[in-house]
């Protein structure tokens, strides 16, 4: 038996303005397929300032959309190859 290896590659874009982050997570398959996943965070006027948590809950939340996103994907393809309704879950 051969196995095989494909390569998919994550892209994380984040942007800062005015105590707000937003990140995207862009996937990139080696069929040149593309699926954008979108977080944002804020900074509460009571919270400290720390722009790297800011980074990681926005990352955080653009990388569980582009899960979801992926597994929605999945879940047509997979209608239209049985013809049958798909419910995939996390």
């Amino acid at each position: 038996m051969t196995a095989t290896m494909k390569r998919w590659g994550v892209e994380i874009f984040i942007g800062e303005n005015d105590g707000r982050t937003y990140a995207e997570a862009r996937l990139h398959t080696d069929l040149g397929d593309r699926l954008l996943g979108v977080g944002r965070a804020w900074l509460s006027p009571d919270d400290y300032d720390i722009p790297e948590i800011g980074d990681e809950v926005a990352v955080a939340r653009a990388l569980t959309d582009l899960g979801h996103r992926l597994l929605v994907t999945a879940a047509g393809d997979i209608e239209q190859v049985t013809e049958e309704p798909v419910r995939l879950s996390g």
